[in-house]
């Protein structure tokens, strides 16, 4: 991909690249503002239409909330589309990682709360986002976080629980565990299952489950939260993968030992409303920003 934008951007340098595409800091010329340009291609390596990034183009346009990036322009060029978007410095990853600087408590509450109110606007509009993690969550200059990188991004029809999606979605460590057991039937709770593995991973300094494959993943999950029955998730015997391999029988951990001596109950209690086998049993967006973590106000 070249590196074109209309005369009204002045190109600064390549901030990102990837199979995707790459992604260029601009400044408009019409504001003097920061903005980045990210190019994707409308074929595949084979020469198919796109089916990821016309659904990304789609749900930027559809979205408009304060903790969804903004798409502000677009624009053809020879191999593809230019998306253009406000300028963020940094992602949630990155600020995770800063050995320099821990995530301070009220910052976790903040990023924490952006990050349930944009999901609760996408999953009302009937959007999931399917990969939610640290590095698609961006923080400008102001420490607003903002959801990015709508690729995977599908609409969903809450009113037909029999339609079928892909399962090979979501980064591995965030991946939901109907989704490591090959579900094609899904909804929000995904979404929310990642959302809690951020949240640990803000808290701990480290990735909650860190599998190296999608059974190794799988492993991980039950030696935390202990072997799922037929009682704490009735749906689990009958995913399309439950009896393709077995683990040996596994007691849950208390969350106490997973995360720092200095982690509170209310932070635990959330936790554990979101990360649940079950996924009708794991809070949704708007239910978890009613949990008594954000009764403070101190966000």
């Amino acid at each position: 991909m070249d590196d074109y934008a209309p005369s009204n951007y002045k190109l600064i340098k390549r901030i990102g690249e990837g199979v995707h595409g790459v992604v260029i800091r601009a400044i408009d010329l019409t504001n003097n503002k920061d903005v980045a340009i990210k190019k994707v291609s409308l074929r595949t390596r084979h020469g198919d239409l796109s089916i990821n990034a016309i659904r990304e183009i789609k749900v930027l346009q559809y979205c408009d909330h304060e903790n969804i990036l903004s798409l502000l322009d677009i624009f053809p060029d020879a191999s593809g589309m230019g998306l253009v978007f406000e300028y963020m410095p940094c992602t949630l990853h990155s600020k995770i990682k800063d050995p320099l600087h821990r995530l301070s408590r009220s910052c976790i509450r903040s990023y924490m709360k952006m990050l349930l109110e944009g999901l609760s606007y996408m999953h009302n509009l009937g959007i999931l986002h399917r990969d939610i993690k640290p590095a698609n969550l961006l923080i400008n200059c102001n420490n607003q976080l903002k959801i990015a990188d709508f690729g995977l991004s599908r609409v969903f029809d809450v009113s037909n629980a029999d339609k079928c999606y892909s399962p090979q979605v979501a980064s591995r460590w965030y991946r939901a565990p109907e989704l490591l057991w090959g579900s094609s039937k899904y909804g929000p709770g995904i979404d929310i299952w990642a959302s809690g593995c951020v949240f640990a991973e803000m808290l701990r300094g480290v990735p909650l489950f860190k599998g190296k494959t999608d059974i190794e993943q799988l492993a991980i999950v039950i030696q935390t939260l202990g072997s799922p029955t037929i009682h704490t998730w009735p749906e689990v015997v009958t995913l399309p993968d439950y009896n393709k391999i077995s683990f040996p029988p596994t007691k849950r951990k208390k969350w106490e030992s997973v995360f720092p001596t200095s982690t509170k109950k209310d932070e635990i209690s959330l936790i554990d409303s979101l990360i649940k086998y079950d996924p009708k049993k794991r809070l949704s967006a708007k239910e978890a920003l009613s949990h008594i973590y954000f009764a403070d106000n101190k966000c």
